[in-house]
């Protein structure tokens, strides 16, 4: 197996079955078009069998660290180390950008890739809980106070 950065919008393109939709073009450009943005193909021969994506965030008062965007692996490529390989070979990049970590949060119970996490190395921090807010729908930010006024 051989794990390699992507660079090349058709190569993405070409590997779509690793994601959970059709790449879109302009997205697909944007994310690769960033230095703090990473994508890694794991390939089997000349076949594309997993990605891993991460993006690195700094604060001021933390540094920078890895957020392990998303891992996927073909299902006809899964059990033989291909997601731990990957979340290794981001972890290496990580470290040799200057992150002092990584991060990622799965569902709880997607315990296929818990155990892919636990054996790159990672352990569960408890308690979190995951808030989202969907900019798509609406006019922005939801009024959930009642008092009428967008949040601050």
């Amino acid at each position: 197996m051989r794990i390699e950065r992507v660079g090349d919008v058709a190569a993405v393109h070409l590997a779509a079955a690793l994601f959970d939709g059709p790449p879109l073009a302009a997205a697909t450009e944007k994310f690769l078009a960033q230095p703090d943005h990473h994508l890694l193909f794991a390939y089997l021969g000349d076949r594309p069998v997993g990605m891993i994506s991460g993006v690195e965030t700094t604060h001021p008062d933390k540094g920078t660290e890895m957020f392990v965007y998303e891992l996927g692996v073909l299902p006809d490529a899964r059990l033989l180390g291909v997601g731990t390989a990957l979340v290794r070979a981001l972890a290496e990049l990580a470290r040799e950008r200057g992150c002092y970590g990584m991060w990622v949060a799965t569902e709880v119970d997607n315990e296929a890739a818990q155990a892919t996490y636990r054996r790159a190395g990672a352990t569960e921090q408890t308690p979190f809980v995951l808030l989202n807010w969907d900019l798509t729908a609406g006019d922005g930010v939801p009024d959930r106070t009642g008092s009428g006024h967008q949040p601050a």
